[in-house]
């Protein structure tokens, strides 16, 4: 269901934007305790006014540096968000694929989806979008191995975060970017995806029957096989699932009820209890 999975999506975004304000609090600290930490030539007054005038928090606690684990925190929220933008571009690029044709990105008049192929309609955004969550990600290996450093403070860090810390930054701002207006922009075919749903002349309702058939009463083998076998016909024939179904049930004696299965091979009715999903979706801010 394409509601569900957007709200699926945009419930991950709501938790990624906590974690993000979680991780900047981990990393907002002053410290300015010495070379060794240990306040031996400052007053500690000076770090904790500082920290005020800022509107950051004082270290815990720090050595020439603190630990690397609030920054660590940091680089993971920017990596689960660029991550959560991917699996939206995913969507999209699943969508736009030519078989499915439900999702597509924006295509303005004018634009080239292929300089050698003039048909071709290439979700672009999409795709930059999941390259650069690879590079966001990339940062996590190095951001936690400068945690470990030796006695009060080597520089192995330093290098690293020099180029990881503001690359990873301004990478996610540029991914969120791109992925609000690939959102905002998004084509949807609700006509297509109901066609994709069809096309599968019935095949989505077999759980459903099966179901149905074990709770009328009949043994989940003989459900199973009943089902399987005419859901295997429909893959190989074309015939519509109901078809073969009631023509197998007919064939083993089986008596169907066509007004149960009326209700159960309807799309709307596997939607019908998610209204305090979407209830859930309208409360976000």
């Amino acid at each position: 269901v394409w509601g569900h999975r957007v709200a699926d999506l945009a419930f991950a975004a709501a938790r990624s934007r906590d974690r993000l304000r979680t991780a900047r609090t981990a990393v907002g600290v002053v410290a300015i305790s010495g070379a060794v930490g240990t306040y031996s030539l400052i007053d500690p007054e000076v770090e904790r006014t500082v920290a005020r005038a800022l509107d950051l928090r004082a270290a815990d606690a720090s050595t020439q540096v603190v630990l690397r684990d609030g920054i660590s925190e940091w680089v993971s929220a920017l990596a689960i968000i660029a991550t959560v933008c991917e699996a939206i571009a995913l969507e999209v690029r699943h969508g736009q694929r030519t078989e499915v044709r439900e999702l597509s990105e924006a295509f303005g008049s004018g634009q080239k989806g292929s300089s050698a192929m003039p048909h071709k309609k290439n979700p672009i955004r999409s795709e930059r979008i999941a390259g650069l969550a690879r590079v966001v990600r990339a940062a996590i290996v190095p951001v936690m191995e400068g945690i470990p450093l030796w006695h009060e403070r080597d520089i192995s860090h330093s290098s690293t975060e020099r180029v990881f810390l503001p690359d990873a930054s301004i990478t996610t701002d540029y991914l969120l970017d791109l992925t609000a207006g690939l959102v905002e922009n998004l084509v949807v075919d609700a006509e297509r995806m109901r066609a994709n749903l069809d096309s599968t002349g019935g095949l989505i309702y077999t759980s459903a029957v099966l179901l149905e058939l074990v709770e009328a009463g009949m043994g989940r083998e003989q459900s199973y096989a009943l089902v399987q076998g005419a859901a295997m016909q429909t893959w190989q024939t074309g015939t519509p699932f109901r078809e073969t179904l009631r023509a197998r049930a007919a064939a083993d004696g089986v008596a169907l009820d066509e007004a149960r299965l009326d209700d159960i091979c309807r799309p709307e009715r596997y939607v019908a209890n998610l209204d305090p999903l979407f209830e859930r979706l309208a409360a976000l801010s």
